[in-house]
């Protein structure tokens, strides 16, 4: 018997009433004939044809290329009527396979599927794309998933290669050109970006490529402070494999998980050695919008008090979810406490508290780096636990998540983002329901002792483990790097069970009747509030208002206004991981390229708002 859960979504072959594609199968010739019938129908622009191909409970996942936005289908009828709409406005053509990509995976016993990569054309752009067949009942195979992806621009190509000039020697002018490129000096940038973590140096660096000025904008200091000023003992908790970032990748010396100030200095190389153009010390205090020119006028207070109003063409926000309130939950009793209280992103290391006792209130991430933290420092610290939290080990997550995708022998990095971002998110929450289960069987030495101890697991939101938390949640479990197995052996110690009461001069009392002891409180209780009021805050409360929801995701799992359409024309959003920014926001530059080249206007978009037909 399964220890699965049941999936109506798997192509497993009990769903699929298929038999298990034999190992010596000529998948080439298998992948071959299904193509060459998909891009026969597909040129033809047959959407009739063209679902005959797929299984009933199927899948096509597109990026920009054929409706201008992030959209899934599922299912074909949708996907169908998709197709109807916009198959013979998009003309697609030029559909190639390519062979050395095809290949008999095999996830699990009962599911098995032949992958394989394509490019194609349409009339404003290139693509590539993946597909995957599953076999079928009475014989042959059709596809459970297609993904179809834009990556380039006819006539506008990256500029990789071409913004080195064999002919061009600065020397010692070229501090000089620098200084007035970075200052717009003569000019003013096409784009504006505030904020210069890790999604504002991508997107700057994307547009660049793309001939496209921009400008990021920068408040701290130092490029990477946002990294430098939180708490000393904060690292990565993906692997290097999935961080890598547009056109300059870390080395193959840099660690699998890196240390926050290594990343900062990391960033501040980024920008020198790519040359990307970035005031720090600098505030955007005001953006105003011209409502029929659509040109943003940005005012930015520079480091010395003066100002300046650049007139940009448009403005992306690549604040993450900094920007958001830290919250500490309100009880009574907290001027009566004669310790400190603070929040975790206020927290920088344990110096301040060797000889004291910690309290920290949480159970994610934070909560337990800071906990981690303080433990190695010698403190006597205790985790309160609110609430259940989804815990594997980064073994279990490498081994089980991105094993033979992101990791070192897997395929180069732009490959593995189009194998990763062709799964659609319904379909990676359903095989999360088994990675999980995966993870737990690697984990169980691990996750027995924690439930020994009492601490509270669970297998993320719907039981389908991290993507689905992250896209929803912004958090809410611990890949564990050490600190799980402190708390399994006690080291750290832990208490649930009972609602927090009332601060006490001494600690904390619980609705239980139990009290805890400390000198200090750190709430690692995360930041809530709509990311919306950050931009509302510069660029007034009316775009505020026009804004679509940002993160979490729509009725199709796509992510809401985050690198795509805002809701306001020339607005965008950038935030996430290395990961998902490195490849998003190329997808980001190329509708800015489009917009700035006058063949996108945003009535074309196939959204869910509105399917004008055509493009």
């Amino acid at each position: 018997m399964s220890i699965y859960p049941p999936s109506s979504t798997l192509p497993t072959f009990a769903n699929l009433k298929a038999p298990p594609i034999p190992d010596d199968l000529d998948v080439l010739l298998v992948a071959s004939k299904w193509f060459s019938a998909f891009s026969t129908a597909v040129t033809a622009s047959n959407p009739k044809d063209i679902i005959a191909l797929f299984v009933e409970k199927s899948f096509w996942r597109d990026l920009l290329a054929l409706t201008w936005d992030f959209r899934t289908f599922e299912g074909l009828k949708k996907i169908e009527q998709f197709l109807e709409d916009r198959l013979s406005g998009v003309e697609v053509s030029a559909l190639k396979l390519d062979e050395a990509s095809v290949a008999l995976v095999h996830p699990y016993p009962d599911i098995s599927w032949i992958s394989a990569t394509f490019t194609f054309e349409t009339k404003i752009g290139h693509g590539n794309g993946t597909f995957r067949l599953s076999p079928i009942e009475g014989g042959g195979f059709k596809a459970h998933t297609v993904f179809t992806n834009l990556i380039e621009l006819k006539g506008h190509p990256e500029q990789i290669k071409r913004l080195r000039n064999p002919f061009q020697n600065h020397g010692h002018a070229w501090a000089e050109h620098r200084r007035k490129e970075v200052e717009f000096t003569d000019n003013d940038p096409t784009v504006l970006i505030v904020g210069a973590g890790h999604s504002g140096l991508e997107i700057a660096a994307r547009l660049k490529v793309l001939g496209i000025s921009a400008l990021v904008v920068e408040k701290d200091p130092r490029v990477g402070d946002i990294w430098r000023n939180r708490y000393d003992a904060l690292c990565t908790h993906d692997p290097v494999y999935y961080h890598h970032m547009p056109y300059m990748p870390f080395p193959e010396s840099w660690p699998v998980f890196a240390p926050s100030i290594k990343l900062a200095n990391w960033f501040e190389s980024y920008v020198d050695a790519l040359e990307l153009n970035v005031w720090t010390s600098s505030l955007v205090s005001k953006a105003r919008q011209d409502t029929k020119t659509n040109i943003w006028s940005v005012t930015v207070v520079r480091k010395d008090g003066s100002t300046r109003v650049v007139r940009s063409k448009h403005l992306v926000f690549a604040i993450g979810f900094g920007d958001c309130d830290p919250t500490i939950p309100t009880y009574p009793g907290a001027s009566e406490f004669r310790g400190e209280i603070l929040h975790s992103t206020a927290y920088k290391s344990p110096q301040n508290y060797i000889g004291k006792k910690a309290i920290v209130v949480g159970s994610g991430v934070s909560a337990h780096d800071v906990s981690a933290d303080l433990y190695a420092n010698g403190i006597d610290v205790t985790m309160y636990q609110r609430s259940s939290t989804l815990i594997l080990s980064n073994k279990a997550f490498l081994q089980v998540f991105f094993k033979g995708i992101y990791d070192e022998d897997g395929p180069p990095t732009d490959v593995a983002d189009i194998i990763s971002s062709s799964f659609p998110l319904a379909f990676l929450a359903d095989m999360g329901k088994r990675q999980t289960i995966d993870c737990e069987t690697i984990d169980t030495e691990l996750l027995n002792g924690l439930r020994k101890r009492g601490f509270k697991l669970n297998r993320g939101t719907g039981d389908a483990g991290v993507f689905l938390n992250a896209y929803s949640r912004r958090g809410g479990h611990y890949i564990d790097v050490g600190a799980s197995q402190l708390i399994s052996d006690g080291k750290i110690k832990l208490k649930n069970g009972g609602a927090i009461e009332r601060f006490t001069p001494t600690g904390l009392k619980f609705k239980d009747g139990s009290d805890l002891e400390g000198d200090v409180i750190i709430f690692a209780t995360g930041v809530q509030g709509d990311i919306r009021k950050a931009i509302g805050s510069i660029c007034g409360e009316e775009v505020e208002n026009k804004c679509k929801r940002i993160w979490g995701h729509d009725e199709e799992l796509e992510i809401h206004g985050t690198w795509r359409d805002l809701g306001v024309p020339n607005l965008w959003y950038m935030c996430g991981g290395l990961g998902v920014s490195r490849f998003y926001s190329k997808h980001l530059a190329l509708q800015i390229q489009a917009i700035e080249e006058g063949i996108l206007d945003r009535k074309e978009r196939y959204s869910l708002v509105g399917t004008p037909n055509g493009v």
